[in-house]
């Protein structure tokens, strides 16, 4: 299990952009069109299996909404932090 997000990492998690909450991390990804966002899932998808820690996200066309939430633990923890990360990173 990993631990609960501290203060710093939810800080870092707003400057990045993410629209954090009590329990949860949202974003919004928009890329140039469905292919563009499509292959993105797809990356993202095999970094999440590698860290055994999922998002909820739904697509339409070339928008990606994501929330990151560690449920075993009913909020966000340093997973959460790192696979924001790394959406992040990939969206670029």
């Amino acid at each position: 299990m990993s631990s609960a997000l501290d203060k710093t990492g939810r800080d870092a998690l707003i400057a990045a952009g993410w629209d954090v909450g009590e329990t949860s991390a949202k974003k919004t990804f928009t890329f140039k069109n469905f292919v563009e966002a499509f292959g993105w899932m797809t990356s993202v998808a095999i970094v999440a299996e590698k860290l055994n820690h999922h998002p909820e996200w739904s697509n339409v066309y070339k928008t990606v909404e994501v929330t990151l939430i560690t449920h075993d633990t009913g909020g966000l923890t340093e997973l959460d932090l790192k696979l924001a990360k790394r959406m992040d990173a990939l969206a670029k």
